[in-house]
């Protein structure tokens, strides 16, 4: 048997074996989610599952992040693993033995999951740190969910945290049950999304409904802008640099006989290049602020910047989808077609070291992948059949890359 066929079935193995506890860290952690930068009880049971293993611990200061070293038998270059922690501001409605017991909180993207299968594979990891040529750093990340929690841990020197050799390539894996239980799914290049928030304001004057000539009503034009920035992305946008303009709040006014000042509208920006999310924001604006001066009314743009595009390393993907065929089978192993319009803050470690991201799916079985509760829902169970496979395939990619 090949040497990393042999260590594929080996590590395989390992991880089916310690199922049981990796099942149990999971629950643990669904029992009681916090979300935010803020996760002091998640970040408690993170060090209590590997303060029996010889690994380097430190906690951040402007998150409760926790980084793990574990220094391999010889000296190499340095692999970054990422777990993210935060729970999302949700209550659950799964009915499972182990649901949330906090009220308004829920795990209900599965990063509860991408705890235990990180901390599953630093104890396999660990058992053969002897074989490994280098290090391999474990990033468990407060506030993915809005919260740009990596960029914290980065800006707190993460990928120097070795400093004789800085972190010089990194994966992640995020449940989904939009795939296949026990399969990895990647792309190379664009993985996911940017998403940036915008906040439009049109200005006008207040009066009584009845004389809308003697006012400067707000609500036409608020209503024209968001039909013209749908007009703007069918039209101006290229199908193959696509760009997601939704404006899902709006509102305006108190009272059916009254017309308001202002009318406000909230949205969201998804692309999928640099350059066309500058373009795109400007776009907005323009149009924003044109239509409002046509009616003579005055638009006031304001942007919340987002995550940037998730881009995949092509080296990276492809021995991602090589690991995952050996580890798990061939038929476990997919490229995606195309990029996911949701963003992800791994973003922000892909933009510093050549790395990748991929979907481990864990759709229950009785269930379609094409309809069951997804990521985000209040409903959303993922099978926990598949954290096994998660498990070997993060200590895979970080053994494969430090075996010398």
């Amino acid at each position: 048997m090949p040497a990393d066929a042999s260590l594929a079935a080996d590590l395989l193995a390992a991880a089916r074996a310690d199922a049981d506890r990796t099942v149990d860290l999971r629950r643990r952690l669904h029992r009681q989610p916090e979300v935010g930068l803020q996760l002091p009880a998640t970040q408690a049971m993170v060090l209590a599952a590997l303060g029996d293993l010889p690994i380097e611990l430190t906690t951040g200061t402007s998150t409760t992040s926790v980084v793990g070293v574990l220094r391999g038998g010889r000296p190499g270059p340095t692999y970054l693993l990422r777990g993210d922690m935060d729970a999302l501001p949700l209550t659950e409605a799964t009915g499972l033995p182990f649901a949330s017991e906090v009220p308004g909180a829920m795990h209900a993207c599965g990063h509860d999951t991408h705890v235990a299968m990180l901390a599953g594979a630093a104890r396999l990891l660990a058992e053969r740190r002897d074989s490994l040529a280098g290090q391999v750093v474990f990033m468990f990340q407060p506030g993915e969910e809005g919260h740009h929690g990596a960029r914290f841990m980065l800006d707190e020197g993460l990928l120097d945290v070795v400093p004789d050799a800085p972190v010089s390539g990194a994966f992640a894996l995020h449940i989904s049950t939009v795939f296949p239980t026990g399969t990895i799914n990647v792309r190379a290049g664009a993985m996911m999304a940017s998403a940036d928030q915008f906040r439009i304001t049109v200005h006008g004057r207040g009066g009584h409904a009845s004389t809308p000539h003697l006012a400067a009503d707000p609500v036409p034009v608020a209503a024209e802008i968001v039909l013209a920035l749908q007009a703007m992305v069918t039209r101006r946008v290229d199908v193959f640099d696509p760009a997601v303009v939704t404006v899902g709040h709006l509102e305006a006014g108190t009272k059916d006989n009254i017309i308001p000042p202002y009318a406000v509208m909230d949205g969201t920006i998804r692309t999928l290049s640099a350059e066309r999310r500058a373009d795109v924001l400007a776009s907005v604006q323009r149009v924003a602020e044109h239509v409002a001066a046509a009616h003579d009314l005055r638009a006031e743009f304001v942007r919340v910047e987002g995550y940037p595009v998730t881009v995949n390393d092509a080296g990276v993907a492809a021995q991602v989808t090589a690991a995952a065929a050996q580890l798990l089978g061939e038929q476990a192993s997919a490229v995606m077609p195309a990029p996911l319009m949701g963003a992800e803050d791994f973003s922000y470690v892909l933009e510093q070291v050549p790395g990748a991201m991929a979907f481990l799916g864990a759709c229950p079985p009785d269930l379609d992948p094409a309809t069951a509760p997804g990521n985000h829902s209040d409903l959303v169970v993922f099978d926990e059949d598949a954290l096994p496979a998660g498990v070997a395939m993060y200590a895979f990619m970080a053994a494969q890359a430090l075996a010398g």
